[in-house]
């Protein structure tokens, strides 16, 4: 694709114009009200020519209730292509934001129809929205690309194991927590009859197809009893009571992540939250990334109706996908007048725990935690919520910490929802380089605030024989409350 004059997709591509080239005339066509048309890139041209023969038939792509001025408000800067992790590794237009959003608006105005290549661009993307955060035009990317990943699910839906595999996850196990709870069973036999390490052990695993394969390297260890038990419905504040919350327990968190759950409950208490938290069911976070738009909403009905029936000032969430999914219901929702208002006004509520946590200080006594750490911003949380300060600021609190820069900690370490089990080539590529990141710092521990992150780096370390622990946020801070003692 980077040969001048290829042409893709019905989508002709040459070379690509330098980052930043001829911005300022492109913001004052923007500031003019109108959109600057794709110009011809340096050394080759960026041009829709006629869908090919390969291409499914000329359907316009809809937006899901999501204006096509989203799409019009790029002004092909280019100065997201050196933020971006897919274009980095490839350096090809069509895998940069500036190439998709382009993608995108030829797809909605029925330019050209969904090819194969048109597909795979679009799907390489990572969504991990670092391209916003740079944005000078103020792009919802991340809501543009997921609306053109639900358009190719819905016309492009794949073959059978492809259907299969989306129904397995989008439909059974993350639409029904029983199902879901049926799964992690079967897990921790796997795990505690010795199969997996046999599995491991002689190299079966990479005998496995590329998506099971993928998912094995990925297993942690299966959570005990104590962590597999419901949080109480209610956890009493501790001292002066700040706030009364509920929380998100999540669907994979709760079954593998159990003990997140319990510190995230137990930091709360103690300083001075009411802890709630409802029976409840996936927030559709990983359905709406996958493309699954019409469960995504689904679950998002359910889950505004649960929290708002909890009667909480605030919904916090400890998993950044979860949150920058639910903060964005309003926009999920726009297409429905019924739920518009009501989703945005519970979005509002919505807060990440280091969000919610550092408007004030840790409440004492916070206890030394004598470790060496650096902090991985996960995508959702950083570029997402644009959430960074704050995880530091709640590090800095702890006595006997010591807190080292990771090298592009906002780079994305490929996990990315399920990407690394639909892309695992790319999201192999991206942890590689984040590990070799972490191994720079030092760091006996590397600390983040994603489950999916968690699983990603611990797999990639794994890998290169490192020892290195990787926790949640929340559980330093539970360390520092607890003082060494083991905690129910």
């Amino acid at each position: 694709m980077g040969a001048p004059g290829r042409e893709v997709t019905g989508v002709r591509v040459g070379g690509r114009r330098p980052c930043g080239a001829d911005h300022a005339a492109d913001q004052g066509a923007a500031r003019s009200g109108q959109c600057p048309q794709p110009r011809p890139l340096r050394g080759g041209h960026l041009s829709v020519a006629h869908a090919t023969s390969s291409a499914t038939p000329l359907q316009r792509l809809t937006l899901h209730g999501l204006s096509v001025e989203g799409v019009n408000q790029c002004v092909h800067c280019g100065l997201c292509l050196a933020s971006c992790p897919t274009f980095a590794e490839l350096g090809t237009e069509m895998d940069s934001p500036r190439g998709r959003i382009f993608l995108v608006k030829s797809l909605a105005e029925g330019r050209i129809g969904l090819s194969d290549p048109t597909v795979e661009h679009l799907s390489l993307c990572l969504d991990c929205r670092a391209c916003e955060t740079v944005c000078p035009a103020g792009v919802p990317y991340g809501q543009l690309i997921e609306a053109a990943k639900a358009e190719i699910e819905r016309q492009r839906p794949g073959g059978l194991g492809r259907r299969a595999f989306r129904w397995l996850n989008f439909g059974l196990l993350l639409g029904h927590p029983r199902a879901l709870a049926l799964a992690g069973a079967g897990l921790r036999l796997y795990q505690a009859s010795g199969l997996q390490a046999l599995v491991r052990r002689t190299g079966l695993a990479r005998l496995l197809p590329g998506t099971l394969s993928a998912w094995e390297a990925l297993l942690p260890p299966m959570p005990a009893a104590a962590d597999r038990a419901p949080l109480p419905a209610l956890t009493p504040a501790e001292g002066p009571r700040r706030a009364r919350v509920a929380m998100l327990t999540g669907c994979v968190q709760s079954i593998v992540f159990g003990a997140h759950n319990r510190a995230t409950a137990r930091v709360l208490a103690l300083n001075g939250c009411d802890v709630l938290a409802p029976e409840q069911g996936c927030c559709g976070a990983l359905n709406a990334h996958g493309g699954d738009h019409a469960r995504a909403i689904a679950m998002a009905k359910r889950t505004i109706e649960t929290f708002e029936a909890a009667g909480a000032e605030a919904v916090i969430v400890n998993t950044s996908g979860c949150g920058a999914h639910m903060k964005a219901y309003g926009t999920l929702l726009a297409s429905e007048p019924a739920w518009v208002e009501r989703a945005t006004r519970f979005a509002r509520t919505v807060q990440d725990l280091a969000e919610f946590l550092a408007r004030e200080p840790l409440r004492p006594p916070l206890h030394p935690v004598p470790m060496t750490v650096t902090y991985h911003d996960p995508c959702h949380v950083v570029h997402g919520q644009k959430i960074s300060r704050q995880p530091r600021e709640l590090l800095a609190q702890i006595p006997g910490l010591r807190v080292v820069d990771l090298p592009e900690s906002d780079w994305c370490c490929g996990s990315a929802g399920i990407y690394n089990l639909t892309q695992p080539e790319m999201a192999d590529r991206l942890l590689r380089r984040k590990v070799r990141n972490v191994e720079s710092t030092g760091a006996d521990v590397v600390v983040t605030a994603n489950p999916g992150c968690i699983l990603q780096i611990q797999a990639g370390l794994r890998a290169r024989g490192r020892e290195l622990s990787v926790l949640h946020l929340v559980e330093v801070l539970d360390k520092a409350y607890a003082g060494g003692r083991r905690l129910p």
